[in-house]
């Protein structure tokens, strides 16, 4: 089969591999369309010995797990692997695999697993939302789509930090406040979600009520985040940061999953679909990634509804 492999170079190439072999707990998924994450490509800078992009498809199951688990062959889904998604079929673990509604479109469904939650599983620890100010910075991924719609869906005000405010286009008629300068984010905030590093993570908890959170989920500046102590004894300022990694979850992905398709299938979540291209395209939605020149999520398709190339 066709899938693609890192070309060494921080890029990808389309190969012949060999067919995936489920393990007992797997199902067998034809694809028919992915997501590419920012976090991917990053990954394909200095990937590990044998590895292969891709954490986020939907298709159909061409033969189900041998233990019985997840969904019967002949089933459309979407699916969390842990890698190599990228490709005509992959083996996906029954505890990432959900069922899709006929309603609810491949590419569409493709652009929830990681994107999606890591939102929901962001949200969750921030606790409840209703009548609660949140900020979030690095608004304009996948990410910051989700975790706005839902947010303020739960009753929270949301303002958007984007690198441009053309890219926050859609947080705005989502109903967030978007700006492009976290200074000029107005008032303090309960919930700080940051994920851009640097003096980002300071500034974010400077904007923070003591009395809030500061969760920290990524580094897209890929600069180190700096902190001055001071900046926790001069009483401006005295939120907690917490950590954040979407894989240390209580529950299995298919539970989070079900949930988001749910929300998706009854147009209660609306996925930003910032590209949507066939995966001959890939290579080139990869460098549209790293120059920021898509907002929301990209998919690349590789069968259409009908099965067809």
């Amino acid at each position: 089969m066709q899938a693609y492999r890192p070309d060494g170079a921080g890029g990808v190439v389309l190969d012949e591999v060999d067919e995936p072999e489920p393990s007992v707990g797997e199902a067998l998924v034809e694809v028919s369309a992915y997501s590419v994450n920012r976090g991917e490509t990053l990954l394909l800078e200095r990937p590990r010995a044998g590895w292969r992009p891709g954490k986020d498809v939907a298709g159909c199951v061409v033969h189900a797990a041998a233990d019985g688990s997840g969904p019967p062959a002949g089933t459309r889904v979407v699916g969390h692997p842990p890698s190599a998604g990228w490709a005509q079929r992959v083996a996906v673990p029954t505890t990432g695999l959900v069922a899709l509604p006929d309603s609810l479109p491949a590419p569409v469904a493709a652009a929830l697993p990681l994107a999606g939650l890591t939102a929901v599983r962001l949200l969750r620890a921030a606790g409840s939302l209703l009548g609660r100010r949140l900020l979030i910075t690095g608004a304009s991924g996948g990410v910051g789509h989700y975790v706005t719609e839902l947010a303020i869906g739960s009753g929270a005000e949301v303002t958007a930090v984007v690198g441009r405010v053309e890219r926050g286009a859609r947080l705005a008629e989502l109903g967030a406040t978007v700006v492009d300068d976290l200074a000029a984010a107005p008032g303090r905030y309960d919930v700080a979600l940051e994920s851009v590093g640097g003096p980002w993570l300071a500034a974010a908890r400077r904007k923070t009520h003591p009395s809030g959170v500061v969760i920290w989920f990524g580094q897209a500046s890929r600069a180190p985040a700096t902190l001055d102590f001071f900046d926790w004894v001069d009483g401006t300022a005295g939120a907690p940061i917490v950590g954040f990694d979407y894989t240390r979850s209580d529950r299995p992905d298919a539970d989070d999953l079900t949930t988001l398709v749910r929300l998706a299938a009854s147009d209660r979540l609306h996925p930003e679909l910032g590209a949507v291209r066939p995966w001959t395209d890939t290579a080139a939605v990869i460098a549209d990634l790293r120059a920021r020149r898509i907002r929301g999520n990209a998919v690349l398709t590789v069968l259409d509804e009908m099965g067809e190339d």
